[in-house]
């Protein structure tokens, strides 16, 4: 199984939330990269969307997870997939190219938002910062 995640949001390794020191602790943090998509506020947490408009990026982090397999029972569970499943209603989990800061690409495993963006506050650089 591919170990490499994309984070964007409550799990970025700034933001301060309990689960992105879960992640840290079960992972290695690779660095900064970018997706295509375009970035939605939802909520307190953003949602990053698949997009046509050409040049449009996704910021975030990558991370190498230690054992993919124990660590994705419980993110699948934060992001609302249910057990077993990649898909839910709002979100699915895939696997995508990710531009690496450093250099380089990528594949990574993603939490994407398949939600009604429409009237919802986009992000316009790509970059989810805490408090928004």
């Amino acid at each position: 199984m591919n170990p490499h995640l994309f984070v964007y949001g409550s799990l970025l390794s700034t933001a301060g939330h309990p689960k992105g020191a879960r992640l840290a602790a079960e992972a290695r943090l690779i660095g900064p990269g970018s997706i295509a998509g375009t970035l939605y506020r939802l909520s307190w947490y953003p949602g990053a969307v698949e997009s046509g408009e050409r040049g449009q990026r996704v910021h975030g982090e990558v991370y190498a997870l230690d054992d993919p397999a124990r660590s994705f029972v419980w993110l699948d569970a934060y992001e609302g997939l249910p057990p077993g499943k990649l898909e839910s209603e709002k979100y699915v989990r895939v696997e995508r190219p990710v531009q690496l800061a450093a250099g380089g690409e990528t594949t990574a495993w993603v939490y994407l938002y398949k939600g009604d963006v429409r009237g919802l506050p986009r992000i316009p650089d790509g970059r989810w910062k805490t408090g928004r």
